[in-house]
């Protein structure tokens, strides 16, 4: 990670002891703001006394110009939202005088984002796509070959890349990241999920 921008987290093993929850957003991402953003507040507010740590971390796998530190850090300093999320939010009327009503109370920080300069090899490309998608070995040919032409263009087109969303090969966002108390990886999911809740009960109980 590369800029706490709230709160200050040297390292995941000093929070040893605790189960931590990583809500993985992007700020140009309307679905973070709506659905995963309010319920990881919510499950911080409820748990944070048992030994839950809620962290936010924004990353960027698309729209680099928006999904920014310095709009980061507007949004955590007075809640100003902009581009998709500012569109949708404003339509369900969830801003006050065009800003989030709410404050993310937890350490929230800006993923680690450098410039892609590794150059996109055929193995780099079939690595990619053995990586995603677990059933690509049993695809037909034809779909092999249209698959490896869509993660080409896609690698091509990608100026930059966020540390920490491509060593878990998250998907997209919102996704989170669990730990237990021993520091131990125990999940990583990919939008809404409904069994957030009580996944994080079941290793709060943990000792």
């Amino acid at each position: 990670m590369a800029t706490w921008v709230q709160g200050d987290l040297s390292s995941l093993n000093d929070l040893i002891g605790s189960v931590v929850l990583i809500e993985v957003f992007q700020v140009n991402c309307p679905g973070c703001f709506i659905y995963s953003l309010p319920r990881a507040i919510d499950l911080h507010e409820r748990y944070h006394q048992q030994g839950l740590v809620v962290i936010g971390l924004a990353t960027a796998f698309e729209d680099y110009d928006k999904n920014t530190l310095e709009n980061l850090q507007k949004l955590v300093a007075t809640g100003e939202v902009i581009g998709e999320t500012y569109k949708a939010l404003s339509q369900y009327n969830l801003l006050r005088e065009g800003k989030l009503p709410w404050k993310i109370p937890f350490a929230v920080g800006m993923d680690r984002v450098v410039a892609e300069t590794e150059p996109v090899t055929d193995e780099r490309v079939l690595q990619y796509a053995q990586k995603f998608l677990p059933d690509f070995d049993k695809f037909s040919t034809e779909q092999k070959q249209t698959v490896l032409q869509q993660v080409r263009h896609y690698m091509e087109q990608k100026s930059m890349r966020a540390e920490t969303f491509e060593r878990f090969a998250l998907q997209g966002t919102p996704s989170c990241i669990l730990f237990d108390r021993k520091g131990e990886l125990k999940d990583i999911s990919f939008g809404q999920i409904d069994y957030k809740q009580a996944m994080v009960e079941h290793f709060l109980a943990e000792k």
